[in-house]
């Protein structure tokens, strides 16, 4: 049984069937090449392998951009078995496909089942989504003067990170935590430019974008991982940015909580607090990193330059940090390159004993030639043919897996918008074919709209008058009944959105380990409400007792988003320490 892809001017991909009856590809394809005897692998290794595999064989489906559904015909790209059965789906259907329950009534091929028990067999399991789609209003386990300006999604984010820094505080000894980023970047996933599959150069800019790549920027700040590491678990905390307003944006919160703290210190007497806080403000620094400087020049110049004093270095001299300590480096959502700068900084500096990073925005990872690259980052998956990464397949790496399957579930406008952008695409190609994938937002709520009403907010955008282009002929109409088949392709897109993650994350463990660090994979967040939720995190030393018990630690009152995570294992193949 074999599965052909037909792409216009790809020349075609023959893709070998797999027998009934056996394994799943994912678990097949872990079997060495025919050939010559290989070295020894680890279970990481080969999962990269197997995965680059599966990727090669599906790169026509991985790189396609929604928007060009009617433009390049994506639909017959598409092998020829699967067509009926995905084009007879039903949303509730195809969210079974996602979610490998198949959905009631469902009768997929067997290729496509196939196709679907690879990608889930390769990805990293991303722990239990939970109960609740969203995370409670107010976090139970974080004191109320710590909640003050922060979203329930970055409450829950910063209580778990906090716990995990704490853990490994104890275990290495270290008081001191650098903070890259001070707790909030703009995550990927959420913007029109990641939603609609819109190439690179059209993206709304990230704070690092306009930076040079060998300088990069933390994105804008408001200091809430800082704070709580200062306030509530006694550290000592140097938070960096690049943009010194912003640092004092960040000032201004600390010294207003500080005011409020003294408040509450003098009705002490009366009623005792029931989370004590120390008044310890985080300090606050302007800089930027520059992965490719030795680690005794971990910062540059704030931006602009001259806004603020330049920064003391906080990993400091040969013995330690600054004032000659150990510390602990992270970065919560550290956009594109800034990760993996994080890593190679860790990996150089002997001032750092552990490093905790949850990563993001992994279509703005540099590649070779750039030196040095996002990704690859290990010699691992740098040796290994056709590790290469679109931006179309990085970018779906930043998708949100379990949202777009409460959608798919719930029914309902919000499908629309593929359908309608890609027929908009269309109209723009075919009244002028040079103005192609341009980033139009015609707004967030557009998907409410007829597509009359979405087109006319959206055409004026692209430099088109409405009235000259055609709304209401046969052709937008058959373009528009096909939203059904719209909604089936990107649903396989979806399907190997986590395993295209799970290859980067994959890479930086494997980095990690071939410098010779204990290193852990944990799907630490909530993955329903915090879709990029992996912390990467590595040490000098066993991490056992760091993350023993990491699922079941309760002190924070047994919240709902404890219970969440309690259920995921730690760790899982490939998240183990060495």
């Amino acid at each position: 049984m074999g599965v052909e892809w037909r792409g216009q001017g790809r020349g075609g991909v023959r893709v070998p069937g797999w027998p009934q009856g056996r394994c799943p590809p994912g678990a097949a394809m872990a079997a060495a090449p025919r050939g010559a005897a290989e070295p020894r692998q680890s279970p990481e290794q080969r999962r990269a392998a197997d995965i680059i595999r599966l990727l090669t064989l599906y790169r026509p489906l991985l790189d396609a951009f929604i928007i060009d559904f009617f433009t390049e015909d994506l639909w017959a790209q598409l092998p020829p078995a699967w067509q009926p059965a995905l084009a007879a789906a039903t949303p509730v259907q195809l969210a079974g496909l996602l979610g490998g329950r198949g959905g009631p009534g469902a009768a997929w091929p067997l290729s496509l089942l196939a196709f679907g028990a690879a990608a889930r067999a390769l990805a990293f399991p991303r722990g239990c989504p939970g109960a609740s789609p969203r995370p409670p209003c107010q976090s139970s386990g974080l004191p109320p003067l710590l909640r003050r300006h922060v979203k329930p999604k970055k409450q829950h984010e910063i209580q778990r990170l906090g716990k995990l820094l704490r853990r490994l505080s104890r275990a290495t000894g270290c008081e001191c935590v650098v903070d890259i980023g001070a707790g909030q970047v703009r995550a990927g996933g959420h913007g029109e430019g990641v939603v609609l599959g819109i190439p690179p150069a059209q993206l709304s800019p990230c704070p690092s974008q306009g930076i040079p790549p060998a300088q990069l920027s933390p994105c804008p700040p408001q200091g809430h991982l800082s704070r709580l590491l200062a306030f509530s678990l006694g550290l000592r905390v140097t938070a960096v940015e690049s943009d010194a307003r912003l640092v004092g944006l960040a000032q201004r919160f600390d010294q207003e909580l500080l005011r409020e703290l003294a408040k509450t210190r003098g009705l002490a007497h009366r009623r005792p607090p029931l989370c004590p806080l120390t008044p310890r403000a985080p300090r606050h620094v302007a800089g930027r990193l520059d992965p490719a400087a030795p680690w005794g020049e971990f910062l540059l110049h704030p931006d602009p330059p001259g806004a603020g004093p330049a920064a003391r270095n906080p990993l400091g001299g040969p013995g330690g940090s600054e004032d000659g300590e150990r510390v602990l480096l992270t970065g919560l959502h550290a956009c594109g390159d800034l990760g993996p700068a994080l890593l190679c900084h860790f990996a150089r500096s002997p001032a750092v004993a552990a490093v905790a990073l949850v990563g993001c925005c992994y279509m703005k990872l540099s590649s070779a030639p750039q030196q040095p690259p996002g990704y690859p980052l290990s010699a691992s998956v740098a040796a290994l043919p056709g590790h290469q990464l679109s931006y179309r397949a990085r970018e779906a790496a930043c998708h949100a897996l379990e949202e777009y399957q409460g959608r798919l579930r719930g029914g309902g406008a919000h499908l629309r918008a593929h359908c309608y952008r890609a027929v908009l695409e269309s109209l723009i190609r075919a009244a002028e074919p040079s103005k192609k994938h341009l980033g139009l937002q015609p707004g967030r709520k557009a998907h409410t709209l007829s597509f009359p009403q979405y087109a006319q907010l959206g055409l004026p955008l692209a430099g088109l008058d409405p009235v000259r282009v055609p709304l209401d002929s046969g052709a937008v109409g058959a373009m528009l009944e096909q939203q059904h088949k719209v909604v089936a392709f990107y649903t396989l897109g979806q399907l190997l959105a986590p395993v295209v993650e799970t290859l980067i994350l994959l890479d930086r463990l494997l980095y990690l380990r071939e410098q010779g660090f204990y290193c852990a994979l944990v799907p630490l967040f909530n993955p329903r409400f915090s879709p990029r939720n992996f912390v990467l995190v590595a040490a000098r030393t066993p991490l056992a007792t760091a993350l023993a018990g990491l699922a079941k630690d309760s002190e924070d009152g047994h919240s709902s988003e404890d219970e969440d995570v309690e259920e995921a294992e730690f760790p899982r193949e490939g998240q183990s320490p060495q």
